[in-house]
Order: C-alpha cells, then structure tokens, then sequence
C-alpha cells in the first residue's frame, strides 16, 4: 500500500505538471499565414508539371526532398529510398533527417515557412498528421489515386482508417500491429502447448495462470503486460466496434477488470512496481521472467538481434494475438504514413515517390531488412520468416498475417489531449487508486470536457 501511495502522488503530481504545460492551442498566426499560402502554392505546383515531365522524360537531374527521422539507422526509409533512385537514375533524394525527438517539432518550423522544401514526408504520428491536414500543410492525393487507379483494397482496411474529413493525406507506410510472443523453451519444460494462432482471450488467461510458477526472484509469470495503457485498450477496440475516443468508457470495463485479475492473482508482474522501477518490457521477456508477452511486431527485430548477438539464446515464437469469441484474425496497430506536402513544387515527381513507397514493390524490399509495411504480400511475408533467427515452424509465419485490422487511436484532431487523460487514468486504475467504475467515470466526464460533447 504504501508503493501505491508513492505512485499516486508521484502521478498527481505529473498531472498538475502536464496541466500546466498544456496551455494555448497553437500559434494561429502562423496557421492563418500558412493557410493563406496554401492556393498560392498549390497554384505555382500546377504551373509546374509540365515542366517536370519534359526534365524527368529528357533524363536530366531532378532533386526531390524528404523528410525522415534517425535515418542513418532506419532501414525503414534508406531501403525505400535507394531502391527508388536505383529505378529512377535522373532522380537524386535529397534528405532532410532530424532526431526521432526533434521531428515533428522541426517539420512543423519548415512547413510554417511555407517553403517547397521537403516535397514528401514521413508522418511520426498520426496526431502530427491531423495537425498538418487542419493547417493545409498536406496535398490531398485523392486525385493522384484516382488518376492511377490504385488498388487501395491491398491494405486490409488501413486505408480507409487513413481518411480524414473525407480526404486522403497519406499512403500507408510503415505498418506494426500487435502479436503474442511466447518462450518454447518454458513452455517445453511445463509440458504445456504453444500458444495457438486461434485462442481466445479467456484461453489466454487460463495459459497464463497455468504457465505460472516460482517465487520471489525467480518467479516465472505466465504473461507479461507492460505499462502502457494500450495493452488493456487495445483489446477492447479489437473487434473495430468501438474507439478510445468515445462518450461512454464503460465497454473498457471487462477488459480492466481481467488486466486486474492477471495482476492480483500474481499472473502478471505489478504495475506499480514496473512503473516506478521503469522496467522494460524487453529485458522481462529476454531475461525469460514471463512465459508470454503481447507485444507489436517491431520487437521481433529485436529479438531476432538478440539472438543473432548472443544475447539471448531461448528458442522463442509468436503467434496471433488472442480475440474474443468468433473474432479470429483481427488485430490492433498503428501506421506510418507518407505525405506530399502542400507547398511542393514537384507534385507529380512526389506523387511518383509516395505511390512506390506505398507499394508492393517497396514492400518486398522492405521485408528484406525486416521492416512490415502497409501491404503484406505471400512474398513480403516468406521474406521475413526466412530470416535466419526468425522461429522456425509454419505457424511462426501464420502469425504474421491477419484478417482485420484497426487503428490504436482513431483520426481525432484532439486525440493527444485525449490520450493523456487516458493514461493519467489508466495509471489510477491499475494501482488500485481508482475503481474501474471511478476510472470510466472519470475517463467519460474529461474526454467530454476535450470534445465539447
């Protein structure tokens, strides 16, 4: 109790901290200078297609800039881009990186200066890219797509999800959704079947508790669920029938409860003690303290180079995250996205760029340095259960694909400030210092405050 105590009042304090900091909506004049440019761009933009077509058709040098983050350790945009130049040799990529901390801060400096550089863009967040849409700072590629007749059918629904206000603001990039990692080799030792690629998530419960075992240091937990307030939420917008952004919270209600069931019963390790020990998720599955974890795809890269570094030497798998009864397939994730900004000068050679970074070319070539992307193909799939330190078995590969697929967050213009108000509760409700009721309560009354409602 006294953990919880100092947890609580460290949070409360982080509240009224955040609080603080949170004050005015943006520096509108900026906006309005933004917005009054946006024409004038899109008019000198028009002016210049032709233009472009004779240098692209004649062979000469053409610049096209980017925007991209940590790009000299991102495999997800280097693969892209040299595959696109080695394609288009008269095309030279010019990018413009910044610190994964400092991007958007950084793009939202060059776009308020409405200026034709970066032509494309890779979008962080997608909180980033409503912000941009709601200035005018993005092209709408809706003509683009209709012009080229895009399949847009190949991104299992994550299109869709990308509209905003009826229109297209991006191409679906970067893709990570969420899987059930799991250790063979304690399973082994239990004499317990793997997860399977079809369980609910009462089976998933039952796993955890009979995969539990040992005390104090060398507890084994049957599942481990990390302090973000997505790996509760996540499971109760699954089925694609509601949001986290809502006017009534109480469908989270039986998701908190089993969260809490695992933790009370010892399945899972406490949140409170994760959360003031700042425990990783990693180090907890790679110091095998968990027998199964949900986790995003991305960590499969990671523990493949665990493995291939001799830090870690467990066999480990992975198989689809559980559902609810009849909902097999569907998975939760998030997207990255690929922009045009609204004041290049290059459309159509930026749109040339979006469509194959978008696409299943690029997303074959992105398999081979292990990176999803919005299209999953046979191809794109084989290439990344081949990996060397990829688990071996046909139903590892299984796992990777999916049926449905929903976004974390929706497209809401105000889902930062919701998702803090998320987390703030989510922290109250695990450690016990809110009731489930009292956290929805809350949830309900602050996220209406945010929309108005």
């Amino acid at each position: 109790m006294r953990l919880k105590k100092i947890v609580a009042a460290t949070m409360a304090s982080t509240m009224v901290l955040s609080l603080a900091a949170c004050g005015g909506s943006g520096d509108t004049a900026t906006t309005a200078a933004a917005e009054a440019t946006t024409t004038a761009a899109g008019d000198a933009a028009a002016d210049t297609t032709a233009a472009e077509g004779e240098t692209a058709a004649s062979g000469e040098q053409v610049e096209l800039s980017i925007t991209t983050w940590d790009y000299e350790t991102s495999p997800q945009f280097s693969a892209v881009v040299e595959a696109y130049e080695a394609k288009n040799p008269n095309v030279k990529i010019k990018v413009i990186d910044t610190s994964a901390d400092e991007y958007n801060n950084s793009l939202g400096i060059s776009l308020s200066a409405a200026a034709a550089d970066p032509d494309v863009i890779f979008v962080k967040d997608m909180g980033s890219m409503l912000q941009m849409a709601d200035k005018n700072q993005l092209m709408p590629l809706d003509d683009f797509i209709a012009q080229d007749s895009v399949d847009t059918s190949v991104y299992n629904g994550a299109f869709e999800q990308l509209l905003y206000n009826g229109a297209t603001y991006g191409m679906p990039y970067r893709n990570d959704w969420y899987v059930l990692y799991y250790n063979k080799d304690l399973f082994d030792a239990a004499g317990v079947e793997y997860p399977s690629n079809d369980m609910t998530w009462q089976e998933y419960y039952d796993l955890a508790a009979k995969m539990t075992s040992g005390e104090g240091s060398s507890k084994v937990y049957g599942s481990h669920n990390h302090t973000w307030q997505a790996l509760v939420t996540n499971w109760a917008v699954q089925d694609g029938e509601h949001t986290v952004v809502e006017k009534d919270y109480s469908f989270l209600k039986p998701w908190y409860e089993d969260a809490l069931m695992l933790q009370n019963n010892g399945y899972i390790q406490d949140y409170a003690t994760l959360k003031t020990s700042n425990i990783q998720y990693a180090s907890v599955f790679k110091n095998q303290q968990c027998a199964m974890m949900p986790m995003g795809t991305w960590f499969i890269a990671t523990m493949e180079q665990s493995n291939q570094e001799g830090e870690t030497n467990f066999n480990w798998g992975v198989a689809n995250i559980p559902h609810s009864e009849g909902e097999s397939g569907y998975t939760v994730g998030a997207i990255t996205p690929v922009s045009i900004s609204a004041f290049t000068d290059q459309p159509d050679l930026a749109w040339d760029f979006v469509k194959f970074a978008s696409s299943e070319e690029a997303a074959n070539i992105l398999a081979g340095v292990g990176v999803f992307t919005g299209i999953q193909t046979e191809e794109s799939i084989n290439t990344i259960a081949s990996n060397e330190f990829f688990p071996e078995g046909d139903s590892n590969k299984e796992a990777l694909n999916y049926t449905h697929y929903v976004f974390d967050r929706p497209l809401d213009p105000q889902i930062e400030e919701i998702r803090t108000v998320l987390n703030e509760v989510h922290d109250m409700i695990m450690i016990g210092e809110y009731t489930v009721d009292e956290g929805i309560e809350e949830l309900t009354t602050r996220v209406a405050e945010i929309k108005g409602w």
